[in-house]
């Protein structure tokens, strides 16, 4: 297998920025601002303050690069990258590609044959797991979830038995549905942090299961928002009671499954009789709690 060999001489360099305190840019960032040939930044107003906080003045061009351009403008900056230029990519905070722009521009600069590198800096995802006071060892990141209730449902429903740890983003006025969902999902009782205002002045985690985040949150949060959710637990099938049996039927009826698939699937992954898990459910609707 031969090496294909190298058409671009630029170079794709893709920057970390502050999530909340600026002492926090890592010195190369500095350099990177300005001795780049052109800085794609997803708010150009937020580069601005960035620089005159850092104290640089850009030699190189200033665009944009955000959701609304991403597609128009990734052609355009892998031409600059084809003829020599040194790229500098921003988002607001964090590493770009992780939930902000920046997949986009890698692939086809990756597919260009043009060299991609990074200045690591702050990342929110790492921060709030370190926080969080949960499990680190092994986790996944699922970004911001559905903003419909049902899409929302479903997509927990997934990872309804993940072992990992879990880490979301979730827009303020939303976190209090998200939390909910959660609790309905999961179960009240799984251990969660949700984590505010990262590095920022009002800095604030908290901790607890998920059905007292979700009465917390319901009366409002304000700031950027990183929620943590321990896996499930590794428990055997005679540890789950009728009752946690129950609600994971009623999570996927409420999903758009038919009970009798509902109940299937259940008794599946809890390795038990269907008809344990049917009889269950019939005691519930006879007690009127299903």
């Amino acid at each position: 297998m031969t090496a294909t060999p190298r058409t671009a001489s630029g170079l794709l360099v893709l920057a970390g920025t502050p999530i909340g305190d600026v002492a926090d840019a890592p010195p190369r960032l500095a350099d990177e601002l300005a001795g780049a040939d052109v800085i794609a930044a997803e708010d150009t107003r937020r580069l601005r303050r960035l620089t005159q906080a850092l104290g640089v003045t850009p030699k190189g061009r200033v665009v944009s690069y955000f959701e609304g351009n991403e597609s128009a403008r990734t052609p355009e900056l892998v031409e600059e990258l084809v003829n020599g230029a040194r790229v500098l990519l921003v988002t607001d905070a964090g590493m770009p590609s992780v939930s902000d722009p920046g997949y986009r521009l890698v692939a086809a600069a990756v597919e260009r044959d043009v060299r991609v590198t990074a200045v690591p800096g702050p990342s929110a995802v790492l921060t709030a797991l370190a926080l969080s006071g949960l499990p680190v060892d092994r986790f996944c990141f699922e970004g911001f979830l559905p903003r419909k209730a049902g899409e929302r449902l479903s997509r927990l429903r997934e990872v309804a038995q993940e072992r990992r740890t879990l880490v979301y983003f979730e827009a303020p006025h939303r976190l209090d549905d998200t939390l909910a969902a959660m609790a309905e999902v999961f179960g009240a009782d799984r251990r969660a942090a949700v984590c505010r205002e990262l590095t920022k002045t009002y800095e604030e985690v908290r901790r607890g299961p998920l059905g007292e985040l979700a009465e917390w949150a319901a009366a409002g949060v304000r700031g950027e928002i990183t929620v943590v959710v321990t896996g499930a637990p590794e428990r055997g099938a005679e540890e789950l009671d009728a009752a946690e049996l129950v609600r994971r039927v009623r999570v996927r009826e409420e999903a758009g499954e038919r009970r009798k698939e509902a109940i299937a699937a259940v008794a599946t992954e809890a390795g038990l009789p269907k008809r344990e898990v049917f009889d269950a459910v019939v005691a519930a609707k006879n007690a009127g709690e299903l």
